[in-house]
């Protein structure tokens, strides 16, 4: 038996809802998409942000990635632990941590990605290259707002 859509109301035109409802699902897929790898969301942006720029202090990644310092000394150690990413005493700077990817942090990220990207293609394909290209430039206005 086939059942009639239940009217949402109001909420048909929130754009909040619906960002929240189409986050969920993302996140979803990529639990899918990562399983079996041992990496959150969290972790493969610190990782990315590393590899970019190989050297950077750890509070400055925190920053970019709105992390808590308390929370962000607890995410380098797992990754440290998990022989993905190299901290030693910034030279610049006796109190701060430098990092670095590790071989193996290279290989994951790198495994990880192509994952993303199939996890992207997926929940993305009904969007055409330039409405995709619309749709990150408009989250990105939106993300400025917190800025």
């Amino acid at each position: 038996m086939s059942r009639k859509p239940l009217a949402i109301g109001t909420l048909s035109h929130l754009i909040g809802y619906h960002l929240r409802r189409a986050s969920g699902a993302f996140a979803l897929d990529f639990s899918d998409a990562m399983s079996g790898t041992g990496m959150r969301q969290v972790l493969l942006g610190i990782l990315a942000i590393v590899e970019a720029n190989p050297g950077v202090n750890q509070g400055t990644v925190g920053i970019a990635l709105g992390i808590k310092r308390a929370n962000m000394v607890a995410l380098i150690n797992e990754l440290v632990d998990a022989g993905l990413l190299a901290r030693v005493t910034a030279p610049d700077d006796r109190r701060a941590f430098s990092l670095t990817l590790t071989d193996m942090g290279h290989e994951r990220l790198k495994d990880c990605t192509v994952r993303i990207e199939a996890h992207e293609a997926r929940m993305l394909a009904d969007l055409s290259a330039d409405e995709r290209q619309t749709f990150l430039e408009l989250l990105a206005r939106i993300e400025a707002r917190k800025a």
